[in-house]
């Protein structure tokens, strides 16, 4: 069988799919990818499902090695990655040789790179997900993020890919990559967030609300996937709210007693009892995950029916970014 061999684990590597459902009822998050963008995208250009477990890379990645040669996509950030000492480009499907060390290097820009491999890697179904959950201690490898020297399974694909092997052979070198679609996201973090004013938004006074969508605010150091704290004015009440609490999902936008806003992320719990100004729009989402520590991140309130309308646009981008995918894996695919 097929295994990947951590040889550095880099800063935070984590096995995710694209969640666990059905669970919050019981107070178990969702998890899954920060990025969901480029988890879907890296999964398409390697034949995946969109379910399959890929490898979540924050920041720094780490240095690895397959027993077998192996099918596999990079896309999220934007990191200099290279595999026997020559870079390997982004976005596309590449062949790599076995025992062939891939290595995380420079990163350029973003927060989260993301490896899929072909066929997904084989780690248990807990509640019906591979994806990690770090502070429940299940889920993903072991339910941590990688160590040196962890041998990650990865599942048998339901097909072989054969050309791309047999050219890296025939040419001896360490990979071969495909041509590959535009899988670029629709927004970055340096335009402003879209976000759906929330149930409380009116709660709020009007400096508050005004505050909220024209000055700037920064992504503390105190942020993580469960949350993102913000840094910036401080958002206050219009007098004192007792709140039961209510059901939070990603994106959910919470201002706690002190005024400083935190959106909820990937790890969120499934409930809470601040009040709720907005709801980052699901098409932004990516580009928050993307977002650094001391990042500036600004906000522009849309309707609700345009947040709609902004999902069905990424949808229909990921269709054709998925067409495109399997018709260049089609060329080479026996």
């Amino acid at each position: 069988m097929n295994h990947m061999l951590v040889e550095k684990p880099g800063v935070f590597s984590l096995l995710q799919d694209t969640g666990r459902y059905g669970y919050q009822r019981y107070g178990v998050p969702v998890n899954g990818p920060m990025d969901e963008w480029a988890h879907r995208v890296a999964n398409a250009l390697v034949g995946n499902g969109e379910e399959a477990a890929t490898l979540e890379c924050t920041l720094k990645g780490p240095s690895v090695s397959f027993s077998r040669n192996t099918l596999i996509a990079l896309s999220g950030a934007d990191m200099r990655v290279t595999a026997g000492g020559a870079q390997i480009p982004m976005h596309c499907a590449v062949m790599l040789r076995h025992g062939v060390r891939l290595e995380f290097g420079e990163r350029r820009s973003g927060a989260r790179l993301y490896l899929a491999v072909r066929g997904g890697f084989d780690a248990p179904l807990v509640l019906g997900s591979r994806s990690t959950y770090v502070r429940g201690s299940f889920g993903g490898f072991e339910g941590r993020a990688l160590r040196r020297g962890d041998r990650v399974p990865v599942a048998s694909p339901r097909g072989e890919v054969l050309e791309l092997e047999r050219m890296m052979i025939q040419s001896g070198m360490s990979f071969v990559a495909a041509a590959a679609p535009d899988t670029a996201p629709l927004s970055s973090a340096t335009q402003a967030l879209r976000f759906v004013p929330g149930p409380q938004w009116q709660s709020f006074t009007s400096q508050a609300q005004r505050d909220f969508e024209s000055e700037c605010f920064r992504l503390s150091a105190q942020s993580d996937r469960m949350g993102y704290r913000l840094e910036g004015p401080e958002l206050r009440l219009a007098q004192p709210l007792e709140m039961i609490s209510e059901v939070v999902t990603f994106g959910t936008v919470q201002v706690p007693p002190g005024g400083s806003p935190i959106v909820l992320m990937a790890d969120r719990q499934s409930a809470g009892g601040y009040p709720k100004l907005a709801y980052v729009a699901s098409a932004d989402l990516p580009a928050l995950a993307q977002a650094l520590p001391g990042d500036a991140l600004r906000f522009q309130a849309v309707t609700q029916a345009r947040a709609e309308a902004l999902c069905l646009e990424v949808e229909d981008r990921f269709a054709r970014v998925r067409v495109l995918a399997a018709k260049a894996l089609g060329l080479l695919v026996q």
